[in-house]
């Protein structure tokens, strides 16, 4: 089934508004009652990025069975690779101008300044692997493309009988080692292709090969299940976070991501979508998640670094208002760049690269 699934494209705009959440920390340090509705929201929200990493892989699964897996995981890459790119090209200047500024009201060298902030950018490790060189938000994109390369191994050596187990192994060492730092950390970073995309493209990659196909007479099973789940997910960020570490809500936000209750709400909610793939039909929702969600998710870092630095500026943060736009404006001002961007490719092609305008709008890394 290569075909496209509403209810995918559905939750994939909904996935980009908890992303945005992710990353805005709504009503964070407004005292213990914020704090907690924002660790519930912040809880809620993290199913996001591991579902775009199963949608990855389950139609990476569709597609390589029915071409050839060499030319299309070339395809995968060179979308994923244009997109990070203009992400970067995107974000650069927008850090590197508030670098230069803030070196001026220092009385320090500009030029310096700047030029130092952007050799750290160029660091190879965090540029080519991690994804993390000018921000830690697209790290998604590389984590994906190696996803999607280790992936390719286990199809080219027809081994893929072992590569949900093999992925699933790389990911608890994860989850111990950082997540669960409380058994004992590692020393390196697992929020990367190896610890963390391989395992949930891999995952939806091998829902895609196998026999088994959700049935939609037992969608309100996955539908309930994927509320259990969430609401387990919670409690065991809770249980983690402030319990067993003696500490309340109102000392701060619990900061690890993912957990094993990550998994069970993220498999739940898949199925539940595959068993329902109408969901969202006739109305906006599919086609916003189509062409918008991730050039959404390519503008937001930017546009999130500009309206933190008018935050800053006003002294904002502490107040209630401030938390109560702040998502909105962050979503809405890139969901504008996007369309801008959309229609400069469907007005003036020159302006902008088309093969860019084209990526952004039509050739989504996670179909």
């Amino acid at each position: 089934m290569a075909e496209r699934i509403d209810s995918i494209d559905t939750v994939r705009i909904l996935a980009m508004v908890f992303v945005v959440i992710i990353h805005t920390d709504p009503f964070e340090g407004l005292g213990a009652t914020a704090n907690g509705f924002n660790f519930v929201l912040e809880s809620t929200a993290r199913f996001a990025v591991p579902f775009f990493f199963v949608a990855a892989g389950y139609f990476f699964a569709t597609k390589t069975a029915t071409s050839n897996p060499t030319g299309y995981l070339v395809d995968r890459l060179t979308s994923v690779s244009s997109i990070y790119v203009f992400g970067l090209l995107l974000t650069t200047p927008v850090f590197l101008l508030n670098m230069g500024i803030e070196a001026a009201r220092a009385n320090q060298n500009v030029l310096a300044a700047v030029f130092d902030k952007g050799m750290e950018y160029v660091a190879p490790v965090e540029l080519l692997y991690y994804g993390t060189a000018v921000s830690e938000i697209l790290w998604f994109l590389p984590a994906l493309a190696y996803s999607y390369v280790f992936i390719y191994l286990f199809i080219k050596l027809e081994k893929t009988t072992y590569l949900l187990p093999v992925a699933f192994g790389f990911h608890i060492v994860g989850l111990l080692g950082v997540e669960y730092a409380i058994f004992g950390e590692i020393p390196i970073q697992t929020r990367d292709p190896l610890f963390f995309g391989f395992f949930y493209t891999a995952l939806g990659y091998v829902i895609a090969t196998s026999e088994w196909r959700p049935s939609a007479d037992r969608r309100l099973v996955y539908l309930s299940a994927t509320v259990f789940f969430g609401v387990f997910h919670v409690v065991e960020r809770y249980a983690f976070g402030y319990v067993l570490q003696d500490q309340t809500v109102a000392e701060g936000i619990y900061a690890p991501s993912y957990t094993i209750g990550t998994i069970l709400v993220t498999v739940s909610l898949f199925c539940f979508l595959l068993a329902t793939p109408r969901l969202g039909r006739g109305t906006v929702l599919p086609a916003l998640g189509r062409r918008y969600a991730v050039g959404i998710y390519v503008v937001h870092p930017a546009v999130l670094f500009v309206l933190v630095q008018f935050r800053d500026e006003l002294s904002l943060g502490e107040t209630v208002l401030w938390h109560l736009v702040f998502t909105p404006a962050t979503f809405l001002g890139a969901f504008l760049v996007c369309l801008v961007i959309s229609e400069i490719g469907d007005t003036s092609p020159r302006r902008v690269p088309l093969s860019i305008v084209r990526q952004l709008r039509n050739r989504v890394p996670v179909t």
